[in-house]
């Protein structure tokens, strides 16, 4: 899983890099942990996937290779 960065001294915040502030950018803990759950269960479904029904991936290719090939000409 990702390592989320801890702010070592209690008394200060947490800003940008070289101290310099820009809006927007702070450093969240915990941020994005669902969609990176998410992220993983989405990649581990499409392994097992492939190894379960690997035709599927085939005819995805060809019909990738056919959209791509109808462009061209």
């Amino acid at each position: 899983m990702t390592q989320h960065v801890r702010d070592k001294e209690p008394g200060t915040t947490v800003g940008a890099s070289a101290g310099i502030d820009v809006p927007g950018r702070d450093i969240t803990p915990r941020g994005g942990r669902l969609l990176e759950l998410l992220g993983l269960t989405l990649v581990a479904g499409a392994g097992v996937l492939f190894v379960v029904r690997p035709d599927f991936y085939e005819a995805g290719a060809h019909i990738f290779a056919t959209r791509a090939a109808s462009l061209v000409h």
